[in-house]
């Protein structure tokens, strides 16, 4: 028994415009059972007032027929009635919609004003410039991978090339020293020793 009636209640969903929604909407439902329950009675009137007519009763049907003429304008009034809390509860649950979207927008900008203190906008800049020059880096690795270096680049690397040849003392090749050897004369042909042998023959005819 005590942990019954100690437990503690949940607090209630249902806020004051959902009550206020909920007793115009019952409003609203009582003046239309109104409106339809006056709406069968005045047909009934009409048809009795054209029966007395007919029975040569006219100013019993005058009566009638005056007392629905006061209905009709109590049922217009209804109707208006009826208009007038359609509107306000339509107007209600927009105002809740409203401000359900306004809490949104509040939470949204808590959380982008925390992530704002988080981050600074120097932050933000100096991640930026180090992304840019990062991706440039990049792209020179790139480029003298490829060997796609540019006209400027050609000029720049013969500029410090000649830098460091003014710079330092080159060491050129040494000169050898020792004799060339020689080159072996070529033999003689065959047809440069032929003349050579005919010589020698007229010389011992002569003798």
């Amino acid at each position: 028994m005590g942990n019954v009636f100690g437990r503690k209640s949940r607090p209630s969903r249902v806020t004051e415009q959902d009550r206020a929604i909920l007793q115009l909407k019952q409003q609203r439902d009582k003046l239309k059972h109104y409106q339809k329950r006056v709406t069968l009675q005045l047909e009934k009137e009409r048809s009795l007032a054209k029966q007395l007519l007919k029975d040569g009763k006219k100013e019993k049907a005058l009566v009638l027929l005056k007392k629905k003429r006061y209905q009709d304008q109590l049922l217009d009034k209804t109707e208006n009635q009826i208009s007038n809390l359609e509107r306000m509860v339509q107007d209600i649950e927009f105002v809740q919609i409203e401000m359900k979207v306004i809490e949104g927008l509040k939470v949204g900008n808590d959380c982008l004003k925390s992530m704002h203190e988080a981050m600074s906008l120097e932050d933000v800049e100096r991640i930026m410039d180090e992304t840019q020059d990062a991706i440039e880096y990049q792209r020179q690795i790139d480029e003298l991978l490829s060997g796609s270096l540019t006209q400027e680049d050609e000029d720049a690397v013969l500029s410090e090339l000649e830098t460091i040849t003014q710079g330092e003392d080159v060491e050129l090749p040494e000169v050898p020293t020792e004799p060339l050897p020689e080159v072996p004369e070529p033999a003689e042909t065959e047809p440069e020793r032929r003349p050579a042998r005919n010589k020698e023959n007229r010389e011992m005819l002569a003798a």
